[in-house]
């Protein structure tokens, strides 16, 4: 290790010891808090590594990926910086490949496993008036058909989730009828759920328009809920942060379906105005930090996954500044003194519960996330690390200009 690395290590040592000082002070189980923030994982998407953009342009960058292949290496790359980031979740058909058992085994051999698997029911042009709701009885069929397929895809795959979002809705009044579309809905996604093998569960996502602008099908957490519960125990609801409303308190949302046993994952990126897919905690990290409070109260956390469109910023970077970003707003919430927060609840201590929220996200974590991430293996500076390794200069060589394959639009 050169002088520099030394310098380096000593610094974080330093820095690590003097707020692990501080915590003990304040009476945390810090033991128990780098258990379980060693222990979280979230899984990085591979539409999130593809050049992306606006209504108005895609903007292509160097070395960006070709196939589901170099895809999987820029997610490595990031699971080796952030020893956070263990699996990638793949959109068919922008991932479809030939032999789905071979791409698993290319998975493990890049330390990773495949995470949920993400059925495209909105690019296709027989889905203009909706996939799985169509009018067309034989629209909905090949919606169904490739829902199914993707069943088998995720079999293959060792992939235990299908993640679904649906782009169904109107954008007039009269344009369908809104019972009748809630009845397709129903049966269609009965018929994919009885399909299911018992390792593969069902997460619906909901959003309120987008791109249907009258009546989104599946609008909210509440017809998304209803839906999972008429199908069983295997269907869970997965909260976007993009798809909500302005002024949406979310993290109530995830209490709430937490509570009622039916949270079953998160999209995590940032918005500003609509569903932005910007990077994660870059506009609202107060917001982030309570939806993890929220999750820290149960010691399992639910499915996580990153969904975002860099449309500027470079890829591999952005995604591993996302991971770094979910790994401080945990160990945030971990640090929550959960027993006086209940103290000041319980007497009615407005200002009393809402301060001690604060202390806890005032609390620079980095010298805490940084040393759990080098005891696993990782980087304590992961965005430092990646700058300095070169990996994207030598992508922007290997890879050259070549159009992409695949997709990478935001959802």
């Amino acid at each position: 290790m050169t002088d520099d690395g030394d310098n380096t290590v000593r610094q974080l040592d330093q820095e690590y010891d003097q707020l692990a000082a501080r915590l003990r002070d304040r009476g945390a189980d810090l033991e128990s808090i780098e258990r379980r923030l060693g222990a979280f994982e979230v899984e990085t998407p591979s539409w999130g590594y593809g050049d992306s953009g606006t209504r108005f342009a895609t903007f292509e960058q160097p070395g960006r990926p070709r196939s589901v292949h170099e895809r999987l290496d820029d997610a490595a790359e990031v699971n080796r910086l952030t020893a956070a980031a263990p699996a990638m979740a793949l959109h068919i058909p922008w991932d479809a490949v030939d032999d789905y058992a071979q791409l698993r085994a290319e998975a493990a051999q890049r330390g990773l496993r495949i995470g949920a698997t993400n059925p495209n029911l909105f690019q296709d042009p027989d889905y203009k008036l909706g996939s799985i709701t169509n009018p067309d009885a034989g629209v909905r069929r090949k919606a169904v058909d490739h829902l199914l397929e993707c069943v088998e895809i995720a079999t293959a795959l060792g992939s235990t989730a299908q993640s679904l979002w649906l782009a169904d809705g109107t954008n007039y009044p009269g344009q369908d009828d809104l019972r009748e579309r809630r009845a397709r809905l129903r049966d269609a996604l009965a018929e994919v759920y009885a399909a299911l093998p018992p390792e593969q569960e069902l997460l619906v996502e909901y959003k309120p328009f987008e791109p249907a602008f009258y009546a989104t099908d599946l609008p909210d957490w509440g017809s998304a809920v209803l839906a999972c519960q008429r199908l069983g125990e295997r269907a869970r609801v997965l909260v976007d942060l993009g798809h909500h409303l302005h002024g949406t308190n979310i993290e109530q949302i995830v209490a709430l379906l937490a509570s009622e046993g039916r949270l079953g994952g998160f999209h995590f990126n940032n918005r500003k105005y609509a569903d932005d897919d910007l990077i994660v905690g870059s506009v609202n990290p107060f917001e982030l930090f309570l939806i993890f409070v929220e999750l820290a109260a149960d010691e399992r956390l639910p499915r996580l996954t990153i969904d975002q469109a860099h449309n500027v910023e470079a890829k591999v970077e952005a995604m591993t500044l996302s991971v770094g970003n979910l790994q401080e707003a945990y160990a945030r919430a971990l640090l929550v003194d959960r027993d006086a927060l209940a103290d000041a609840q319980t007497a009615g201590d407005v200002l009393g519960g809402h301060e001690l929220l604060l202390d806890a996200f005032r609390i620079d974590v980095r010298p805490l996330t940084a040393k759990v991430r080098v005891s696993a293996g990782g980087a304590g500076d992961p965005v430092r690390a990646l700058r300095e390794s070169g990996y994207a200069e030598r992508t922007a060589r290997e890879r050259g200009s070549g159009a992409a394959v695949g997709g990478g639009l935001g959802r």
